[in-house]
């Protein structure tokens, strides 16, 4: 019979304060397995020492890419992994140039605008993914969440303190315009955002509507106004073709066959 395996011993009750003090949980954890197999291989000193701060680096990485996706409030984890770019109307060399994400360092902004179905919220959360997989934050709304938090911050006028907020983040993406009616409390959010965000923060928008024609939505010059700062420093990408998603059902790919 093999010998069963047992669990290596706790660490030394000062050692353990020390990396409870430093906040070094990840490097913790693995210090007993890695203080048995540095002892039984031989390790130098400083190979110990190295292992356990790159556990460390490493957990924090781990966990501060874990916050900024949390934070973004992405609408359903999809990234580049599941992308298809021969699939996408968008000409292959503009959405090889997105991806670099200089556009971002630039402050320029990302339109995305075609009919619905053809991929663009699709195409603007994978990017996202990717710019926080890059170190950066995103902040990813809809055109409704807007409206909802000029109605809740008007009352105290709290509406510039929550706009520099959302500020924070290298990305804001504002998804689906064009989709539903714009009230006025959203009309009024998009505009304070993209006016707070010119030539300071990066914006992405998808739209059904090329941004020329937002004034069928909002009142002509809230629109001009918003389309005059968003487009200035802008990459549009107009997407065209049939719906991905409908295209999919229709060939029996949007579900998994029942058994």
């Amino acid at each position: 019979m093999s010998p069963v395996p047992t669990a290596a011993p706790a660490l030394p009750a000062d050692l353990e304060a020390l990396m409870r003090q430093l906040k070094m949980p990840y490097a913790r954890a693995l210090a007993p397995e890695l203080l048995i197999t540095a002892r039984t291989q031989r390790w130098e000193p400083s190979e110990v020492v190295k292992a356990l701060l790159v556990e460390e680096v490493t957990g924090r990485s781990r966990s501060m890419l874990a916050t900024r996706r949390k934070a973004a409030g992405f609408p359903t984890g999809k990234t580049f992994d599941t992308w298809d770019p021969g699939a996408s109307s968008i000409p292959l060399p503009t959405q090889q140039a997105l991806r670099t994400l200089e556009w971002i360092s630039r402050k320029e902004n990302v339109v995305v605008c075609g009919p619905s179905g053809t991929g663009k919220t699709f195409f603007l959360e994978a990017l996202g993914q990717q710019v926080v997989e890059a170190g950066m934050r995103v902040a990813w709304f809809r055109l409704e969440d807007l409206g909802a938090l000029m109605r809740a911050h008007r009352s105290d006028d709290s509406v510039t303190r929550v706009v520099s907020r959302i500020l924070r983040a290298d990305l804001i993406v504002i998804d689906d315009i064009g989709l539903l009616p714009v009230g006025t409390d959203a009309a009024e959010g998009l505009y304070r955002l993209v006016d707070a965000a010119y030539e300071k923060r990066s914006i992405a928008v998808s739209s059904n509507l090329h941004p020329a024609g937002f004034d069928e939505l909002m009142p002509k010059t809230l629109a001009t106004a918003t389309v005059d700062r968003l487009l200035h420093h802008a990459h549009v990408c107009q997407t065209s073709g049939e719906s991905i998603r409908l295209t999919q059902a229709l060939a029996g790919k949007g579900v998994t066959p029942m058994s």
